[in-house]
């Protein structure tokens, strides 16, 4: 089967789709907007991820999202929407505890959380796998150092400002960003 304008032989819509979608990596042209818009790990993925890490060393949410946008030279950042609820339920499962730390909850890997890694070592594989090539397009292209830095305003202020957060510290929060932007306007 041919197309009018001198596609290719057959396999349908998915077949096309599967086609461009490699053609586009092959050629970087995903790169162009350097950071990734569409879903760079599933849940399961950034499951695993976040799970290996802890298995590391025992961290903070925010630390394990500063650890991923590490691992893709600040082109991908999880959100904090994904990560903390990924948090909660890897500590639901029993497969990390939490560790009181201050204000905030500090997550360690328990011997159930072990077990999964090995159980789960191909699907991890994978999803450092896809992190590692999202670092090097990323690096190939030259990722912007103000998105990286907007994406870590983003996620300190996630990590910080919950709904329960109170108004003096909301303030406080507010009078850093305010000032931060006066001084870009003036550069």
């Amino acid at each position: 089967m041919t197309f009018r304008h001198g596609g290719h032989r057959g396999g349908g819509w998915q077949a096309f789709a599967t086609r461009m979608a490699d053609k586009f990596e092959e050629e970087g042209l995903f790169e162009r907007g350097v950071r990734f818009r569409g879903r760079v790990l599933d849940s399961n993925g950034l499951r695993l991820v976040l799970l290996s890490r802890i298995a590391e060393s025992p961290a903070h949410g925010y630390e394990l999202i500063k650890a991923i946008e590490e691992m893709t030279g600040g082109a991908y950042a999880p959100s904090a929407g994904m990560v903390y609820p990924l948090l909660t339920l890897l500590a639901d499962q029993g497969l990390v505890e939490e560790q009181a730390d201050a204000s905030r909850k500090r997550y360690a890997i328990t011997e159930s959380g072990r077990t999964a890694l090995t159980e789960e070592a191909e699907p991890l594989a994978a999803a450092l796998d896809r992190l590692e090539r999202v670092g090097h397009r990323a690096a190939r292209a030259g990722a912007s150092p103000v998105r990286r830095a907007m994406k870590n305003v983003e996620a300190a202020l996630a990590a910080r400002m919950g709904s329960e957060t109170d108004r003096d510290l909301q303030l406080k929060a507010a009078a850093v960003l305010d000032e931060a932007a006066q001084k870009i306007e003036r550069l």
